[in-house]
């Protein structure tokens, strides 16, 4: 017997309810800023309660060092532009990510 989604009810095989949330998140805010010892760290802000887990896939997927709290992700170094490719892989839309 196949398990159901808490939030929609259905089979887990057909929700949809993580595609739909990735669709209405709010405004993702992408900037790189300088931190100790002037290292420049990239920070993703607006994930929400999807965070640790973007967190964790955009560390594997750049090959770097990271923290998320509080729905904003930290990645150590300069990585806007990838990021921004790989959040779109996930399947968040370009249109609601800013590049700053």
């Amino acid at each position: 017997m196949s398990q159901n989604c808490s939030k929609c009810g259905l089979p887990l095989e057909i929700c949809a309810c993580k595609a739909i949330g990735k669709e209405t998140t709010q405004q993702i805010k992408v900037f790189c800023t300088k931190k100790r010892f002037n290292k420049l760290v990239t920070i993703v802000e607006g994930l929400g309660e999807d965070a640790k887990e973007t967190a964790k896939q955009l560390k594997h997927k750049l090959a770097c060092g990271g923290s998320s709290k509080d729905g904003v992700v930290i990645l150590q170094g300069a990585h806007k532009q990838k990021t921004v490719e790989y959040l779109q892989q996930l399947g968040y839309p370009r249109e609601i990510i800013k590049v700053i």
